[in-house]
């Protein structure tokens, strides 16, 4: 099944360069392409995508700002001129940074480093995911998953027994696990609901690991905790 991407950006050329690219690589789907991030929020809001290519630097929203007001966004690879920001774009769990201009082999690079950090299986309640590490691959069953901690660009999942480090983002994971079981409370976490021990202040005891809630996952915590 192909990934289904926009492309957001507020030059013509760029846009053109990346709808050629994207036609080359089979497994992409292009849903549609925006000049600026407002535009971008409202689509994504009737249509789910898979993957964004944003330009940061754009007038009125920029990038950061249009990844920062999407409550369940899709995987991003960042474009742009400025290699300034690089450490904001990956501070927000960017899959990758391509700076302009693009080379198809950049490009493609990127892709590939998206669709094979983790298998989604597209079942509406996976019991399992596929997780690769290295030249490793794990399938991981979902309720044997205590939390999901953000490294970068990369994510450690955490069981009983294992710890495995992979390319991903938060973002990805949270689409991929049940919602009525993972919860995001900090910018670092997701964990698992089930296996909470008890919840006191602003602190979550997980299966004996303390946890702190983040101001900003507080609310949204306490809704699916208190059902």
């Amino acid at each position: 099944m192909a990934l289904k991407c926009i492309v957001v950006d507020d030059e013509p050329l760029q846009q053109e360069l990346l709808k050629e690219y994207i036609a080359l690589l089979p497994w992409l789907e292009l849903a549609g392409i925006f000049s600026n991030g407002n535009d971008a929020l409202g689509f994504l809001k009737e249509v789910k995508a898979d993957l964004i290519f944003l330009d940061i630097s754009m007038p009125g929203l920029n990038g950061v700002e249009m990844v920062k007001r999407l409550s369940n966004s899709p995987a991003v690879i960042f474009t742009t001129a400025y290699p300034e920001y690089a450490v904001e774009g990956f501070n927000l769990n960017a899959v990758d940074y391509l700076l302009k201009p693009i080379s198809f082999d950049r490009f493609s690079k990127a892709v590939e480093k998206f669709s094979h950090t983790w298998v989604n299986l597209k079942e509406e309640n996976p019991d399992s995911v596929l997780v690769k590490s290295g030249k490793k691959e794990y399938r991981i069953k979902v309720e044997s998953i205590h939390y999901i901690e953000s490294m970068g660009d990369y994510v450690r999942l955490v069981t009983a027994t294992q710890a495995i480090i992979t390319h991903g983002t938060m973002v990805q994971f949270l689409d991929l696990l049940p919602a009525r079981k993972f919860s995001r409370i900090h910018k670092s976490f997701i964990i698992n609901l089930d296996l909470i021990d008890f919840f006191e202040g602003n602190t979550i005891s997980l299966k004996g690991k303390k946890l702190s809630i983040g101001k900003a996952y507080r609310e949204s915590f306490l809704e699916i905790w208190r059902k």
